[in-house]
């Protein structure tokens, strides 16, 4: 079965980077791009993902999307909670729980990222710090999707162990058995297909790799073997 591969373009992109995922990706289904907010209404062809959302409907939140207005240009699903949220713009737990659920309301599949920094990482919390998130991120209601990203691993080119990113994945599917569980965190051509057949990984969450045309087409035939 073939997994879904979800492209985040961060504060990167350009139209021409756009109409060559247009050409290449029209007609699959599996394979989502969230592009900056300044692209979605250009890409009515493929499956467009926010990076962001604003939990109030409307109001004085200069620099803001409201879900209303994703959903006008047919935006399906939304990241919320990335790490780099966490970090450079201060999202709390519950910022990103009022983000899920508002993503719900207006029928947006809210993808809630969580993972663990190189400090808990060595200091053997990992398990307690994504128990901690989901506790404290899930949503009141169901038809989320979960992405796994250890922070230490996103933009630096280390990947956990096959073991540890399955041993991470058989306890979300054991806490979550009918969410679909993404891993997210230095994803690129050479380790996909490993990433793909890994038992309770759905689909992968792509950061930089998703930026080169090869390396994401690349990426894509993976899932589907």
């Amino acid at each position: 079965m073939q997994k879904w591969v979800v492209a985040n373009w961060k504060m990167n992109g350009s139209k021409n980077l756009l109409n060559e995922y247009k050409k290449i990706f029209q007609k699959h289904e599996k394979l989502i791009v969230c592009t900056p907010f300044i692209y979605l209404g250009e890409s009515a062809e493929i499956n467009l993902g926010a990076q962001n959302i604003h939990w109030q409907p409307k109001g004085a939140y200069t620099g803001e999307v409201s879900a209303s207005m994703l959903v006008e240009f047919g935006v399906k699903y939304c990241l919320v909670g990335h790490s780099e949220r966490r970090q450079h713009f201060h999202e709390t737990n519950t910022d990103v729980r009022a983000k899920a659920e508002t993503c719900l309301g207006a029928d947006i599949m809210p993808i809630i990222c969580i993972g663990e920094t190189l400090e808990q990482y060595e200091a053997n919390q990992t398990h307690e710090v994504l128990e901690r998130q989901l506790a404290e991120c899930l949503p009141r209601g169901q038809g989320f999707w979960i992405a796994y990203e250890p922070v230490w691993a996103i933009g630096t080119g280390i990947t956990p162990t096959t073991d540890e990113i399955s041993e991470v994945h058989s306890m979300l599917r054991e806490k979550l058995p009918n969410t679909t569980l993404l891993y997210g965190g230095s994803v690129n051509g050479d380790n996909a297909a490993t990433i793909f057949s890994m038992p309770n990984v759905d689909g992968a969450l792509v950061g930089g790799a998703s930026l080169d045309m090869a390396t994401i087409t690349k990426i894509y035939s993976a899932s589907a073997k």
